[in-house]
């Protein structure tokens, strides 16, 4: 648990009218509405009421000064908040300044997800894509409102359009949702036929994805505003595009590098010489001639760098990393098998065991042969 002076941003010392204004401050910067993108935002929210709530309160910032965190249990008192309803029940008096009236800031809409298909050329050199979805907009025959057209939503005489009421706990006022309206602030008397008072209604839509370039499976793009309407007449939600991509037998994706297998005949890795391998490049049909140093080694790895993925935040591009794979012929022409015995006997390549090279082997046989 974090030292509650530090949530604050405050100092031991400081008097209550600068711990609430702290909290008034923060509270505008770390609402979790002002925040949808961060996950944590609720968290972070619980965490500076919390202590607002053990320094605002005289007893428990005594017990909390002298005793710490351990102070605040047992009976202290001290019970931290289950959600940001809960904190806006217990604070509301305060954020009606700055959250609209009394009332909380209406809903963001829901967000909505879609799977989106591509190629591993697509994922590579980027592309757009379009997509058809359904969601929840605002009723054009009552314009969202949810009333009958030519009649008006009437402000809840329960709460007097707040959305919010007082009740009295003891010594405290706690504000909680309207029961009337269930928090709306307004009561629908005659309910339009189209959306049966709901002031959405269900329709498709077709929209652009523009996918950047380097991108990979399972990567999330979200568009902002693109989900379904609040029923409040708050902000939109997001579209959270799930993008899944293809493989490609040539090529192994490593982050921002690429790893491609080259099939490379034994004799162009004793003697040397060049072989053709596949690039990214032209939409990932492109290839291109690269040397091979005499006396190369299977596995030996050619590194060709800023010819990988591009970096998706536009600084250039990874490597493609190109391993190579030794062929080793299955079947020899009589004049091929000639050839690489006389190299054998040659070089007096060693042949194993313990009667010596390749030259003693092809003499046994040749006594079998002329024995026979």
């Amino acid at each position: 648990m974090r030292d509650f002076y530090e949530v604050l941003g405050v100092s031991q010392t400081a008097s209550e009218a600068e711990i609430k204004k702290a909290f008034r401050r923060l509270a505008r910067e770390c609402h979790p509405d002002q925040n949808s993108d961060d996950p944590e935002a609720e968290e972070k929210f619980k965490e500076l009421a919390n202590a607002y709530k053990v320094l605002s309160d005289a007893d428990q910032r005594a017990r909390y000064d002298r005793f710490g965190p351990d102070g605040l249990k047992g009976g202290g008192g001290f019970q931290g908040f289950g959600g940001v309803d809960d904190i806006f029940s217990a604070f509301g008096d305060m954020f009606s300044d700055f959250f609209g009236g009394g009332r909380r800031r209406p809903p963001r809409g829901a967000d909505l997800r879609v799977d989106v298909s591509l190629t591993f050329a697509e994922s590579v050199w980027g592309t757009e894509k379009q997509i058809e979805i359904s969601r929840r907009e605002p009723c054009e025959t009552c314009e969202g409102s949810g009333a009958k057209p030519g009649t008006r939503p009437e402000a809840c005489k329960t709460c007097g359009g707040k959305g919010q009421v007082m009740h009295s706990q003891g010594f405290f006022m706690i504000q909680t949702t309207c029961p009337a309206c269930r928090g709306e602030g307004a009561v629908i008397r005659e309910r339009c036929e189209a959306c049966r008072g709901r002031g959405q209604v269900e329709k498709p839509a077709s929209l652009t994805v523009n996918v950047p370039a380097g991108v990979s499976g399972g990567q999330v793009l979200r568009l902002a505003g693109k989900g379904e309407a609040s029923p409040q007449g708050g902000a939109p939600g997001h579209l959270m595009v799930v993008l899944h991509v293809a493989d490609d037998p040539r090529f192994v994706r490593e982050d921002e590098n690429v790893l491609t297998e080259a099939s490379v005949s034994y004799l162009v890795c004793a003697l040397g010489g060049e072989i053709e391998v596949p690039t990214l490049d032209d939409d990932v049909t492109g290839s291109v001639v690269i040397p091979i140093k005499a006396g190369a080694q299977p596995g030996d790895t050619i590194v060709r760098r800023g010819e990988g993925i591009p970096r998706l935040d536009g600084r250039g591009r990874g490597s493609q990393v190109v391993r190579l794979k030794v062929a080793i012929p299955t079947k020899l022409s009589v004049r091929e098998r000639e050839l690489l015995e006389q190299l054998a006997e040659e070089s007096d390549v060693a042949a194993g065991g313990p009667e010596g090279g390749w030259s003693n082997l092809l003499r046994r046989k040749k006594k079998r042969r002329s024995a026979d």
